[in-house]
C-alpha cells in the first residue's frame, strides 16, 4: 500500500497538464510495470481474460533463468573452477554486465520511441533484454552488445511499428549483427569462453572434424563451451516444460522443429554426408534454445494450426541443412528461422486459402 500510495501521490505531476507531463508515456511504462492496470474496455467486442503481454512475458523469463543459471556455472566450469558456487559466482559475474548493457540499451530506446510518439511502453523487451545475452559468447565485447541492441530494437522493432508487429525476432537479428559485423568475436576460435582460454565450440569440433571431446551427458547437461544459454539441453527442455505447461509457447512449432532436424539429420547420416550421431544436433549449438524461446515466438511464427507444423518442420530442416552443407557455418538455427519468419505470412496466407477453397467446394457440394 506504502509504493501505491507514493505512485498516486506523483501521478498528477506525470499526468496531462500536469508539470512533467510530457513524460506521460515513461510514467506509466513504470506504474504498469509495478501493478496492474485498473482500466478497463468501455465498448466494442472485447476478451476479459487475466493474462496480458506483461503476464505472458514474465512467463518467458521464468522458463529461460534454468538455462541461464546453468550457463553461468558452465562459464566458470569452463574456467577450470570445479566448485559449484565458486564456478556460478566467477560465470554471474562475467554475464552480469552483458545483461545490465543489453537491457538499459534497449530500454532507453524503446522508452525514447513510446515518449516521442506518445504511445504506451510495451512489455516486450522484458524477454527480448534477457535472450540478447543468453545468444551471445559471454565474453563479448559490451559496445558490441549495445551496439547489436539498438540495431534490433531500432531496425527490428520500432521500425515496424513495436512490440507484436516486427516481422523478425528481435533476440536473432542483435546475433545476426553481431555476427556477420564482428565475426571473430562471435565465432571461431578467437572467441574466449574463459579467462586466458580459447577454443572452438562443439558444434564447431563437429562441423569440421565430425567429432567433439566431450561426452553426450555434459552435453546433454551443458558442461560444453558455447553462449550462455544455449548449452545446457536439459535446462532448455525444462524451460520447455513451463512454456508448455503455461500455453505460452506452441507444442506444434516446438515438436515439428525437433521432428525436421531429426528427420534431416537421419537423412544425411544415412546418405553418407554426416559420420556422427544425429541426435547429435540437438544437443550442440543453438539448435535446442531456438526450438524452445525463438522459433515458437508468437508475433514472428504461423498463426495457423496448419502454418505451425509447417513452419517448424523447415526451421528445423533448414538448420540442419545448413550445418552440414556449409560447414564454414556451422550453426544454422539462427538463419533458418529468420528466413522462416520472413516466410511465416506466406505459409499462413496459403493454409487460409486452401482452407477457403475447400469450404468453398463443399458448399456447391451441398447445393
Amino acid at each position: 500500500m506504502g509504493l501505491r500510495n507514493i505512485v498516486d501521490k506523483i501521478k498528477p505531476t506525470f499526468s496531462e497538464g500536469g508539470k512533467l507531463g510530457f513524460l506521460h508515456s515513461t510514467f506509466e511504462g513504470f506504474e504498469t510495470f509495478l501493478f496492474v492496470p485498473n482500466t478497463t474496455t468501455q465498448r466494442g467486442s472485447h476478451v476479459r481474460d487475466c493474462n496480458d503481454i506483461k503476464r505472458v512475458m514474465i512467463v518467458v523469463v521464468l522458463a529461460l533463468i534454468p538455462a541461464m543459471l546453468v550457463g553461468m556455472y558452465n562459464v566458470g566450469y569452463q574456467a577450470g573452477i570445479t566448485e559449484i558456487f565458486p564456478a556460478f559466482w566467477f560465470g554471474f559475474l562475467k554475464a552480469l554486465p552483458t545483461i545490465i548493457v543489453s537491457y538499459v540499451t534497449g530500454l532507453a530506446i524503446e522508452f525514447a520511441f513510446a515518449q516521442k510518439r506518445k504511445h504506451e511502453i510495451n512489455e516486450g523487451f522484458l524477454v527480448t533484454g534477457l535472450l540478447i545475452p543468453l545468444v551471445m559468447p559471454v565474453t563479448v565485447p559490451l559496445w558490441i552488445v549495445a551496439l547489436s541492441t539498438a540495431f534490433a530494437v531500432v531496425i527490428g522493432k520500432e521500425v515496424f511499428g513495436g512490440t507484436g508487429m516486427n516481422v523478425f525476432n528481435p533476440a536473432l537479428l542483435a546475433r545476426a549483427f553481431a555476427f556477420f559485423a564482428y565475426t571473430p568475436q562471435m565465432s571461431g576460435e578467437a572467441v574466449w569462453y574463459a579467462d586466458a582460454k580459447t577454443g572452438a565450440t562443439a558444434l564447431e569440433q563437429l562441423g569440421s572434424t565430425g567429432e567433439m571431446q566431450w561426452s553426450v551427458m555434459d552435453a546433454f547437461i551443458g558442461l560444453i563451451p558455447g553462449s550462455l544459454g544455449e548449452t545446457s539441453t536439459a535446462a532448455i527442455l525444462l524451460g520447455a516444460v513451463i512454456l508448455l505447461f503455461t500455453g505460452v509457447a506452441s507444442w506444434r512449432i516446438m515438436l515439428s522443429v525437433f521432428v525436421g532436424g531429426l528427420a534431416f539429420a537421419y537423412l544425411f547420416d544415412a546418405v553418407g554426408m554426416t559420420e556422427y550421431p544425429a541426435y547429435y544436433h540437438l544437443l550442440v549449438g543453438g539448435f535446442a534454445f531456438g526450438a524452445v524461446f525463438m522459433a515458437t515466438d508468437p508475433v514472428t511464427s504461423a498463426q495457423t494450426n496448419c502454418g505451425k507444423w509447417i513452419y517448424g518442420f523447415m526451421v528445423g530442416a533448414l538448420a540442419i541443412l545448413i550445418r552440414v552443407v556449409n560447414p564454414a557455418y556451422p550453426e544454422g538455427m539462427m538463419l533458418s528461422i529468420l528466413f522462416m519468419n520472413a516466410l511465416a505470412p506466406l505459409i499462413d496466407y496459403f493454409v487460409v486459402e486452401r482452407n477457403v477453397a475447400r469450404r468453398k467446394k463443399l458448399i456447391k457440394n451441398v447445393k
